[in-house]
């Protein structure tokens, strides 16, 4: 894993080396660049080494110069593509190195390269004879990549800080960013912050050329549910592909030259991650890790503990107060790149911190909840469709209000924060109802910040497009859009890839193999949530190793008691004197006298920080 930087255009190499001392942590192990004057282009890359480090240094080049890449990733099917190419007549100079395969698979396929690789990627080729730049991001977005490209200049880096280090690079707020952000917890693909600096999406690529300085960018993937019929008989063939699909995918991930791990929580997708892991360790015990919190409500480490017991995994487990969690959060909330309004982010950066002490690589459980519809919402969607059928407007109107009188609880996941939360989505029609349910700020709270009227449809313009893409009509896929469009790519996977980086860890996550992935696009709604269980056929895969109460046991989130801390002042705005202070402060005050639960939107507040306030 990695970080790179570079530009074409203005600029010098000091530049480019503060781009990438900022983002240092990415690539502790080894600093490269590569600078062509006469053309502006300058590439720099921090190198964390786990595959090849003696053949794998970059920026790497072709043998005759045409070719130069920067690359952060890693691709797991690399010795395929590279036995593939070596029939073909390609020559390495590398032992193993999945750089190389990249490098030569451009040489050889061109753009077409990008449907053949399994992994995660955001890389930049500099292409001499097209004098053009080639940047690609993987399907799901699992690496990030930013750009901009004011005036005669164009600017990449892996994050917005080594990208804000370029003189050129423009400042201003975006207000519509500000407001998706808030009604979001997250700033959807490809917008950011500020006006003219972009992300480049999931599945995406973009082609500049360097005489015009004209950049053009072409989707080259996207998720798409095609849900096939398949037949009750089928149900038991379908549990073993996917555990045979899942299997392969771990074996995959487990290939390095350095030592890696599994994060262990003790729910259903980690535990079956580390199972499998498990198994192809051969003599070497698989090395697990998670975090538990004196505080009962909020450790899962028993759980997890079992599990490595049954598994046979070396377990380590670092256990804290809550309160030594909220002490970590000024550091980190000062590193954080981008604001992402999701409390886990905190726990989820100790337990990298925790692996990072003795691995280097770590396997996860990131994207079965949304592959497989593991979350509430995808039951309540359900119960949505009935309630517009069947409750009139007037009586939804009087069960708002009904709930609002509800005595109000900052505990993890209350009955009067479900009830509410699930009837402001039912505001809107069914598009919005998910970013409605779950985002920070709601459209009557944001004409509130803002003191004018908010445009629910271009609020959630991104929501409605993942919606209405979808060509099956079950809402179990159309909400699989959304997670995985959204969700997923702009926050799980930059939460993890901001925790994990910060720490100098690498983070693998089995089920977003490309082979998972599309068993998963192909199955029938029903496969996925069957009455009331959720990742059904997930579900029936991992009770073929490991133990139904495990396997069942309900879903605990990764949470922080953030309601609580902003009820008793252990957390605060500190906000006086920015344009929006006296919003916040009703919110804060309303949220400590328990008239109201703001957590998510007060957290929302706090990540964003000092220097993007107002609206």
């Amino acid at each position: 894993m990695c970080g790179i930087a570079g530009f074409a255009g203005s600029g010098d190499e000091a530049i480019l080396q503060r781009m990438a001392d900022r983002i240092a942590y990415r690539g502790p192990d080894a600093y490269g660049y590569l600078v062509d004057r006469d053309r502006r282009v300058h590439l720099g890359h921090r190198r964390l080494s786990v595959l090849d480090p003696a053949g794998g240094g970059q920026p790497m080049s072709t043998s005759d110069g045409a070719l130069s890449i920067v690359y952060n990733g890693e691709i797991y099917n690399f010795a395929e593509i590279r036995r593939e190419l070596e029939a073909c007549g390609a020559r390495f100079s590398s032992h193993h190195s999945d750089t190389e395969v990249l490098l030569l698979g451009y040489r050889h396929w061109g753009e077409a390269l990008l449907p053949r690789l399994n992994g995660m990627w955001a890389f930049v080729i500099y292409d001499r004879d097209r004098n053009s730049l080639f940047l690609s991001r993987d399907r799901f977005g699992k690496k990030p990549l930013y750009y901009t490209s004011p005036g005669n200049d164009f600017v990449f880096a892996s994050e917005l800080g080594a990208l804000r280090l370029h003189p050129s690079t423009p400042r201003e707020l975006d207000p519509l960013s500000l407001r998706k952000y808030y009604a979001y917890g997250y700033l959807p693909a490809p917008r950011t912050l500020y006006r003219g600096v972009l992300k480049l999406p999931a599945g995406h690529s973009l082609t500049l050329d360097l005489e015009s300085m004209r950049a053009t960018v072409r989707r080259w993937w996207s998720w798409q549910a095609e849900p096939e019929e398949v037949p009750a008989a089928a149900e038991g063939r379908l549990v073993d592909e996917l555990l045979e699909r899942l299997d392969a995918a771990v074996a995959r991930r487990l290939v390095a030259d350095v030592p890696v791990g599994a994060f262990l929580s003790g729910g259903v997708d980690s535990s079956l991650v580390a199972a499998l892991a498990a198994r192809h360790t051969g003599g070497d015990r698989l090395k697990s890790f998670s975090i538990g919190f004196d505080e009962a409500s909020f450790d899962e480490s028993p759980h997890a503990r079992e599990v490595a017991r049954l598994i046979g995994s070396e377990h380590d487990v670092q256990v804290l107060s809550v309160r030594h969690a909220l002490a970590e959060l000024p550091g980190l909330a000062d590193r954080l790149d981008e604001p992402i309004a999701d409390s886990s982010l905190l726990p989820t950066y100790l337990l990298c911190r925790h692996a990072r002490r003795t691995v280097t690589v770590a396997l996860g459980g990131d994207g079965a909840d949304e592959l497989f519809a593991g979350y509430d919402p995808f039951k309540a969607l359900r119960y949505a469709a009935w309630y517009a059928r069947l409750v009139p407007h007037t009586l939804h109107a009087g069960l708002v209000l009904a709930a609002g009188a509800f005595p109000v609880s900052h505990s993890y996941m209350s009955l009067d924060f479900r009830l509410k939360r699930t009837l402001r989505g039912l505001d809107h029609p069914p598009p919005m109802h998910l970013p409605a349910w779950m985002g920070p700020l709601s459209v009557r709270e944001l004409g509130e910040l803002e003191g004018a009227p908010i445009d629910a449809e271009e609020l959630y313009s991104e929501a409605i497009d993942a919606w209405d893409d979808c060509r099956s009509d079950d809402p179990v896929d159309r909400a699989t859009g959304f997670f995985v469009r959204l969700y997923l790519q702009d926050d799980i996977l930059p939460k993890v890839d901001r925790a994990s980086m910060l720490n100098s860890l690498e983070v693998r996550s089995p089920f977003l193999d490309i082979e998972v992935a599309d068993f998963a696009r192909r199955l029938p709604a029903r496969l996925k949530l069957r009455g009331g269980t959720t990742k059904w056929l997930l579900k029936q895969a991992a009770e073929r190793i490991l133990p139904a109460g495990i396997v069942h046991r309900r879903k605990q989130g990764f949470a922080m008691p953030v309601g609580q801390w902003f009820a008793d002042g252990s957390l605060d705005l500190g906000l006086p004197g920015t344009d929006d202070s006296g919003f916040w402060a009703r919110m804060l005050d309303q949220h400590r006298h328990r008239r109201a639960d703001h957590r998510l939107a007060l957290w929302a507040r706090l990540l964003l920080g000092g220097e993007h306030a107002g609206s």
